[in-house]
């Protein structure tokens, strides 16, 4: 049998998206040997385009944030909702935590080439075109089996291996991580539009979340980029999808034609882009680290994509494993329960709350409620906006007990 080919790196990023590239850049510039293998080529699609706000904070972490403000996007100040008649946007720059004020609508195509190629530029090494086909956990010298497009394979011996594959959670896999998440199975049916919005009541520089008429459980998403197009989706369970075209283009049409407010936005918009859909996305695993590996963003966990959280995530977790990975390679003991996974959670799980409250209503009796405080829309906007760990807020120290009495308020009014 041929002898396989054996590399030994100190640091292996799986994946080249968001939550790779920031974990890369981190660790080059503590000056660690990083390598970085993505199994596509960029630049390539992906979802997950409105930023929250917490995003710049590990961007400028990483020293790219000149390079996206410089690159054009489309500047995002919040985020609005529309149920009807009724309307309820929230600002950035007026939140409770006073992070960065502003952040941006991205094509992620753009932006993800954008962030792998200033890793890059600090020294990453990126090898695009190959994939993991196996893997041995080892606390010490954890292996990798990579295949080559040419079809040769080769191995990685290294010091420790992060995971940022995204939805195709490669460690989980391969390792049988993989756990049931607890949201029931939705579906979301997208495409982009020329818009030619002309509506003077929609504001380019906000995400539109739009809540179904008559089924609160079904929502869609309008994210403008400043190239005068739209992304255009619908979320909804798998039952809302029975009976429906079998053609994504007219299921999505369909969906929004039973939305009016919705429709008059997009009326004039040119669909000239065939329509995706991803199901049953929601992800999460037996545990976010190993020995000798961490899982980062959707690779360890997915909720859902109601308030942009996904990308918020990954960054996070990123800078998180980026600095305990630090701190072990320089010969520290780290725990990563403690020191990643359990904080990381406490965020993740503040968000879960709020997804969990969306689809229930009474999350969205809270936003679309007219007489809500100045304070407490502030505390809103600052989870809206991606500071989900910042526990000097009410609503993130106790996501669950503030909901309930929120939404009660909410209904004792609304009667």
């Amino acid at each position: 049998m041929p002898t396989v080919e054996t590399e030994c790196r100190q640091v292996v990023v799986i994946g080249a998206g968001p939550s790779g590239a920031i974990a890369a850049a981190l660790l080059k510039r503590k000056g660690h040997d990083v390598l970085m293998i993505e199994r596509q080529h960029f630049p390539r699609f992906s979802i997950g385009e409105s930023l929250l706000s917490h995003c710049l904070d590990f961007v400028e972490e990483a020293g790219m944030l000149d390079a996206v403000n410089a690159a054009g996007f489309q500047l995002k100040t919040g985020a609005a909702f529309a149920w009807g008649e009724q309307y309820s946007a929230f600002d950035f720059g007026d939140t409770f935590s006073n992070g960065k004020p502003t952040t941006f609508q991205v094509l992620r195509a753009d932006f993800d080439k954008l962030l792998a190629d200033q890793a890059a530029l600090q020294g990453v090494e990126i090898r695009y075109g190959e994939t993991i086909v196996s893997v041995v956990p080892d606390p010490a010298k954890p292996q990798l089996g990579v295949l080559r497009e040419d079809g040769s394979e080769y191995r990685i011996e290294a010091q420790f291996i992060l995971d940022a594959s995204g939805y195709g959670r490669v460690l989980p896999r391969l390792l049988d991580l993989e756990a049931p998440s607890n949201f029931p199975v939705r579906q979301a049916v997208f495409t982009h539009v020329e818009d030619h919005i002309d509506n003077p009541a929609f504001d380019r520089s906000k995400i539109l979340v739009t809540t179904h008429p008559t089924r609160r459980d079904i929502w869609f998403w309008t994210i403008p980029f400043s190239n005068g197009r739209c992304s255009v989706g619908v979320v909804a369970a798998a039952e809302h999808f029975a009976g429906r075209a079998d053609n994504l283009d007219d299921c999505l049409r369909g969906f929004i034609a039973e939305t009016p407010s919705l429709s008059a936005v997009l009326d004039n918009a040119v669909w000239d882009t065939p329509a995706r859909t991803i199901g049953g996305y929601s992800a999460n695993v037996k545990s976010l680290h190993g020995p000798g590996y961490a899982l980062l963003g959707n690779a360890a966990e997915f909720l859902d994509p109601v308030f942009s959280s996904g990308v918020t995530i990954a960054m996070r977790s990123a800078s998180m494993a980026a600095a305990v990975l630090h701190r072990q390679l320089q010969g520290e003991n780290v725990d990563w329960e403690s020191e990643f996974a359990a904080p990381l959670k406490r965020g993740v799980d503040t968000f879960r709350c709020y997804v969990e409250g969306w689809y229930a209503g009474t999350f969205q009796d809270v936003i679309y409620h007219p007489g809500s405080s100045p304070d407490i829309r502030r505390m809103i906007s600052a989870i809206l906006a991606g500071y989900a760990w910042d526990e000097r807020n009410p609503f993130v120290a106790e996501p669950k007990r503030r909901l309930r009495m929120l939404s009660e308020l909410c209904a004792r009014d609304a009667t």
